[in-house]
């Protein structure tokens, strides 16, 4: 198949689940734009702070994204690309952009509170602190993984480590712009989005290669560039929003459109031809010896393309708390979800366009046979589609390829730094609820263990942790997919049980948690199966895959208690 023809396919459908399911969902959910939402509500000028839907789009999908439906997809291609494009379209329109619109709903309905403490009123205190616990485990996951996709962007082409540096400075100064000097949004962003821009052109004169620059090895440089991006995240995290959260992630949504547009272009110019296998078989076999599984492998891998319960810790963590109208829920959520399985489209045609047969394929995705470096092969792949656009317009292709791929670099490595901050942010935001849910707060206990400060560097301790070990750090991708889409599942469940108190129809959700319950505890499963059976027990994927697994069986026990009483209770 032509990969214009597949992107083609894949934005009708997406169009058609927006226009129509979405709506469908919309009049289930009940979706009132005269109802105040919490931003106003409950406005403080550091959580709750109503945002223009145009900014807070821009945040919830640069939150959401980050190099997920790109390292998903290019790392499930391994099973065929009509595999995971079916998985991609079907999942977005059906599972996961329903889940986010749902779970963005339900923590506006509760007040702007995070989805654990919407479950909380579901399946009462102990339900509320098993998923927060939950929760915040999979969140230092997601710090750490993005984190190691960061500093492996770093090293592959230092150009983005300066143009990343800059564009933190730039959006710290957009937002005193705009928020302490009130200045015009329109003109200041007429000033710093070509400025941003301008940043790649500036990264590639001045590239920050440490190794150069002071002589350090590779292994020594990947643990500075670590160290600075997790103090980033202490920072970006302790931080009222409007310094940082918001304006870097309204700046990052013009990258990712402007990513978005050349990938949509080099793939109209170049309408490569689909040439790895459109099916690899049920099993397939890595030149490290390891043997995937197509299920439940294929839906865990793909993650954030497809679905993701990450996004709900989003939706209610941040999105929630700065939605100032609810008719803005459908664009902002199912939207979001569905412009992301775009992307991991485009991520998809970029890789089997390219390779023609799985050892290539391999040989380029793990360098070093033990890390897959997804990020870097996607800018490669999607820079070589754009050649033909450079030579229509004059441009030598040396230098268009090299600053297309800088750009690509750029866009993807600023969206995991935004990743890794709001997953930082949202970790601190469990963790204070979860002590809360356990210690009294006005205690000596709760006003210790509470402080955001501390619960902050407890994350980014943890996430370093994981980090430093070399053989957790190669797995952290398929444990933190597993961990995130059983996540979803739970976030489903609850909604589920809400649908039935609320005496509406609860079908769209109870289809979707059978499912991703059945993948992602599969996989854990299988994760922990495997951590057990080699010569050498694996202990951390032994002990995150079975605290994992034990969390989520004592949360559906408690799930299927509570959906017993509210079916007995309308009965009566």
């Amino acid at each position: 198949m032509n990969g214009l023809v597949l992107l083609s396919i894949a934005v009708g459908v997406f169009l058609a689940g927006y226009f129509l399911y979405a709506r469908l969902i919309e009049r289930i959910l009940g979706v009132d734009p005269a109802r105040q939402t919490p931003a106003h509500a409950r406005r403080d000028g550091v959580d709750f702070i109503p945002a223009h839907p145009t900014v807070l789009f821009g945040h919830h999908f640069a939150a959401i994204a980050g190099a997920g439906p790109i390292v998903g997809p290019i790392l499930a291609a391994e099973f065929g690309w009509g595999a995971v494009a079916l998985w991609i379209i079907l999942g977005c329109v059906f599972i996961g952009a329903a889940h986010d619109m749902i779970s963005l709903f339900l923590s506006i309905r509760h007040d702007g509170e995070s989805i654990g403490s919407v479950i909380g009123t579901i399946l009462g205190r102990p339900g509320k602190v098993l998923f927060l616990l939950f929760s915040w485990s999979a969140l230092i996951l997601v710090v750490a993984e993005f984190t190691r996709q960061i500093t492996g962007t770093f090293l592959a082409d230092p150009a983005i480590a300066t143009a990343s540096l800059l564009f933190i400075a730039e959006a710290i100064v957009f937002g005193l712009c705009v928020n302490k000097f009130k200045m015009s949004v329109l003109w200041t962003s007429l000033v710093f989005v070509p400025l941003m821009f301008a940043f790649v052109w500036i990264g590639n004169v001045y590239p920050l290669d440490l190794v150069k620059l002071f002589g350090l090895t590779p292994e020594t440089t990947a643990l500075v560039w670590t160290a600075v991006l997790l103090v980033y995240c202490f920072f970006a995290s302790t931080c009222p929003v409007w310094i940082l959260l918001q304006p870097r992630d309204y700046l990052n949504s013009y990258l990712l459109y402007a990513m978005m547009a050349l990938g949509f272009l080099g793939v109209i110019v170049a309408h490569p031809v689909m040439q790895l296998p459109a099916f690899a078989g049920f099993s397939v076999l890595k030149p490290t010896g390891a043997t995937d599984m197509l299920f439940p492998f294929l839906f865990v891998t793909v993650a954030c393309g497809a679905c993701s319960g990450f996004h709900a810790l989003v939706a209610s963590g941040t999105t929630a708390k700065q939605l100032g109208n609810e008719k803005s829920t459908r664009p902002i959520a199912y939207g979001g979800m569905l412009l992301e399985g775009v992307l991991a489209i485009i991520a998809l045609i970029g890789v089997a366009g390219t390779y023609g047969d799985s050892a290539a394929y391999f040989k380029d995705l793990m360098p070093d046979g033990l890390h897959a470096q997804p990020v870097p092969l996607f800018a490669s792949t999607l820079a070589g589609f754009c050649i033909k656009a450079f030579s229509a317009v004059g441009i030598p292709v040396e230098i268009g390829a090299k600053l297309a791929k800088s750009f690509i670099l750029l866009s993807v490595s600023a969206f995991l730094m935004t990743t890794v901050d709001a997953g930082t942010r949202l970790a601190r935001f469990s963790w204070q609820e979860l002590v809360g849910g356990v210690a009294k707060k006005d205690g000596p206990v709760g006003k210790v263990a509470s402080n955001m400060y501390l619960g902050t560097l407890l994350v980014c301790l943890l996430a370093a942790g994981l980090l430093i070990n070399k053989e957790a750090s190669a797995q952290l991708w398929t444990i933190f997919a597993s961990a995130n889409q059983l996540l979803a599942a739970l976030t489903l469940l609850s909604a589920t049980l809400w649908f039935v108190r609320n005496n509406k129809p609860c079908w769209f959700t109870a289809i979707p948690t059978a499912l991703m319950f059945s993948v992602s505890s599969w996989a854990l499963g299988a994760i922990f199966m495997q951590s057990v059976s080699g010569d050498k027990i694996d202990f951390v994927r032994m002990a995150a895959s079975g605290f994992l697994l034990l969390l989520a069986a004592i949360l559906v026990c408690y799930a299927v208690r509570s959906g017993a009483k509210s079916i007995s209770g309308s009965g009566k």
